[in-house]
């Protein structure tokens, strides 16, 4: 395996990974979000404004220009970081980087309200779902007055306040204060990919070194949120904990919680327990979401609405006995087996790679974490899963309902 860490001369941290008889290459240029979104929307509508044109191509243009040359380009706002992805030809590189170079100096960030008018009407057709309804209103209230609560709604309602200044604002805080890696995987020449990225990107604005000491949010007590939609055929359940995240020592433990718990189909124990034995569920599983600041474990079924009483009483039930009974270590060895599998699976293609190295490296754990944290699921035993489960299963939660 071919895997070079190297810096540009702005101190921008790069990792390439040569995979050879691989046609296409991916790069994924992540810019640390260092300033807490001051309104809700506006790195969401800058997000979307990155294809609206430059000062060399309008949008027309661009749209154009990446058909002609089969690049796939994204940009993507995640809770920590700004995410933007080409995928192109090998021997596209050049031509990829240069428009990609362009999206990120150059756009002027034109259509505003149009795509203001547009972002209004996409989140009120996702909000029609009962499912995403319930979600939403679960990570509201889990991160509540935290920049990290800043779902859809919370969107949709501040949106009019949003104006194109906020907008490049949000922008030039992004180009001049973060921590800026890239991550390239594909089959081209060391040198080459050293000398194009300093060529396009060296002189961006110096990556910063640490990221900011920032708040995580805070839960105090327990909260239950009914919604009621009158249209809707079942309910939708999701309760959750705040709990340690990919930095912290108990990461590990909670990532094969959550596959024994609900995330590993039908074999895990809420599947097996609620729809099978008890036949509760339409779906049943867990969740455990890490960001940078902190991470949640969740649980989530879809069922009848006379079962919403006797659903929570089953995931009582089930976090009682993984509080309360070891974990068989045949349970165990399947949980590392399976969560093991399922990053390989998660990485088998250059652009998988290139984010997920990407991803790791901007929030601070390294181009590495993803080797690390298998040796460390290795070594998990029964009683660490017990500990964990009576350490973070307590009082403090959040329970959000949809019903009809």
């Amino acid at each position: 395996m071919d895997k070079k860490v190297f810096k540009l001369k702005n101190n921008i941290e790069v990792l390439y990974k040569r995979n050879k008889n691989t046609p296409r290459v991916a790069l994924c240029f992540n810019l640390s979000l260092n300033d807490p979104v001051p309104n809700p929307g506006d790195y969401t509508l800058m997000t979307r404004l990155f294809m609206q044109g430059t000062k060399n191509r309008t949008a027309e243009q661009l749209s154009e220009e990446l058909d002609k040359y089969a690049i796939e380009f994204s940009s993507e706002l995640k809770l920590d970081y700004l995410k933007l992805k080409f995928v192109c030809l090998n021997e596209d590189f050049e031509k990829a980087l240069e428009i990609f170079e362009d999206i990120i100096k150059n756009s002027t960030f034109e259509d505003f309200d149009k795509e203001k008018i547009k972002l209004a009407g996409e989140i009120q057709a996702q909000l029609d779902s009962p499912r995403a309804k319930v979600v939403d209103n679960f990570y509201r209230n889990l991160y509540a007055n935290h920049h990290y609560g800043y779902t859809n709604t919370v969107i949709l309602e501040n949106l009019e306040n949003v104006v194109r200044e906020d907008v490049l604002r949000g922008y030039k805080t992004f180009i001049e204060n973060s921590k800026k890696v890239i991550s390239v995987v594909g089959d081209l020449d060391f040198v080459d990919v050293e000398t194009e990225l300093n060529k396009y990107f060296g002189d961006l604005a110096p990556s910063t070194v640490d990221l900011p000491a920032i708040k995580p949010p805070v839960l105090d007590d327990a909260k239950r949120l009914e919604i009621i939609k009158p249209d809707a055929n079942q309910a939708h359940i999701i309760q959750g904990w705040l709990v340690q995240t990919a930095s912290q020592e108990d990461y590990p433990v909670l990532a094969l919680m959550n596959i024994i718990l609900g995330a590993s189909g039908l074999s895990s124990r809420l599947f097996l327990e609620l729809r099978d034995k008890k036949g509760l569920a339409y779906v049943v599983r867990s969740s455990y979401d890490v960001a940078r600041l902190c991470a949640n474990f969740s649980i989530y079924i879809a069922t009848e609405p006379k079962n919403i009483d006797i659903s929570l009483k089953g995931f009582a039930e089930e976090i009682e006995k993984i509080k309360t009974t070891l974990v068989s270590d045949e349970e165990l060895e399947n949980a590392k087996n399976n969560i093991i599998g399922k990053w390989a699976f998660s990485q088998e293609d250059n652009n998988q790679q290139a984010a997920t190295y990407a991803h790791y490296a901007v929030t601070g754990l390294g181009f590495d974490f993803n080797e690390i944290a298998k040796e460390k699921i290795k070594s998990v035993t029964p009683e660490q899963i017990k500990d964990c489960a009576n350490k973070y299963f307590n009082d403090k939660y959040v329970i959000s309902i949809i019903k009809p």
